[in-house]
C-alpha cells in the first residue's frame, strides 16, 4: 500500500469512526461525511489517473457535484434544524414527535 493510498484510506476511515462515536452536533456528523466524500473523491481520481483512461474521468466530477448537493442539503437541513429546535445537538432531536 502506497503512502497515498493509505492517507485516504486512513480519511476515510477517520471520518467513519467520527460519525460513528462522536455524534453530539449535527455540524460534527455532517464534517464527518464530507471528509468521507472528499476521500472517496480523491480515490476515484486516483483510479482514473492509473487507469489512463478517459471513461473513468467522468466519475470523480460526477461524484464531486453530487458530493456537493450533500453538503448543501445538508446545510440547508443544520440551518432548519437550528431555527426550530434552537440548537444543532442531535439528543435534542426527537424522530417520534413531529
Amino acid at each position: 500500500m502506497t503512502p497515498v493510498h493509505f492517507s485516504f484510506t486512513s480519511a476515510f476511515i477517520l471520518g467513519l469512526m467520527g460519525l460513528a462515536f462522536h455524534r453530539t452536533h449535527l455540524l460534527s456528523a455532517l464534517l464527518c461525511l464530507e471528509g468521507m466524500m472528499l476521500s472517496l473523491f480523491i480515490a476515484l481520481s486516483l483510479l482514473a489517473l492509473q487507469m489512463e483512461a478517459t471513461g473513468y474521468s467522468v466519475a470523480p466530477m460526477l461524484f464531486l457535484s453530487f458530493s456537493a448537493c450533500e453538503a448543501s442539503a445538508g446545510l440547508a437541513l443544520l440551518v432548519a434544524t437550528a431555527r426550530t429546535h434552537g440548537t444543532d445537538r442531535l439528543q435534542s432531536l426527537n424522530l417520534l414527535q413531529c
